[in-house]
């Protein structure tokens, strides 16, 4: 986690951190700390705010590395009609924005240097090199890191967290953090299932303790029919959030 940012510390967890962390436990250090993620977060509403003027349900992706979160965005053009954009974030190069462009789908790359995460400040950045207007749904892909992300809001309406197969579903109960904000989590590489030690009713019940409200789907892009829940989830947040906004209006 990094030491500099403040990540290592989340609004619903700060007093835990306390006692865990001395490195914490100063006011000026704390003070420092509330107003990044103060600032972080009134830029992310502003962030939603452009989203939702455009009628589009963001989504925010969070895993470990390798869990297959832009293998799934280059497969998932093939499933659904419904017209959207990706946000990349890495520490260095564009390739996993370069595989999506390759693909037809319109994606912009932010290379966060040494950050271990994205935060509101970046998307907003990305989204002035966004044509927003034509699109219905928006997937941010977060810096691969089962920690530090699901500590800022980046301005998205839903965070969807990919544990693959090889992983281990003992990941759950070790970062309990992302998998407690995770509104959607899907198990990827669920065609390797039988060459691993990986039981899904073993994850789906650790996730059953920590956040009774989660969605849980198993999938795998070798076999396309396994997307066809993801697609139709997304398309039901998509229209909720439309219903939403033209009841506001």
């Amino acid at each position: 986690m990094c030491q500099d940012c403040g990540c290592s510390m989340t609004h619903d967890h700060h007093h835990d951190s306390l006692h865990t962390n001395p490195q914490l436990n100063d006011k000026k250090t704390l003070s420092v700390i509330h107003k990044i993620l103060d600032k972080n977060d009134v830029e992310a509403q502003h962030n939603r705010d452009h989203f939702e003027k455009n009628g589009i349900c963001a989504f925010n992706l969070m895993s470990s590395p390798g869990s297959g979160k832009t293998t799934l965005l280059e497969h998932l053009v093939d499933q659904t009609d419904m017209k959207y954009a990706v946000i990349e974030g890495d520490l260095e190069t564009s390739r996993d924005a370069d595989r999506l462009i390759a693909k037809g789908i319109n994606a912009y790359q932010i290379q966060t240097g040494s950050a271990c995460h994205l935060d509101a400040f970046m998307v907003h950045g990305a989204l002035h090199h966004v044509e927003l207007e034509p699109l219905d749904i928006c997937f941010v892909e977060n810096v691969g890191n089962l920690v530090c992300p699901a500590s800022y809001d980046v301005g998205t309406h839903k965070n969807i967290v990919l544990l693959s197969i090889p992983e281990g579903d003992d990941k759950i109960e070790k970062y309990p953090v992302m998998f407690r904000r995770a509104d959607l989590v899907l198990i990827t590489k669920s065609d390797l299932q039988q060459h691993f030690d990986f039981s899904v009713e073993s994850a789906k019940a650790q996730l059953a303790k920590l956040n009774p409200d989660v969605q849980v789907m198993s999938i795998s892009v070798k076999e396309p029919q396994s997307l066809q829940p993801l697609v139709d989830w997304l398309a039901t947040q998509q229209a909720g959030l439309k219903q939403q906004l033209a009841e506001q209006a």
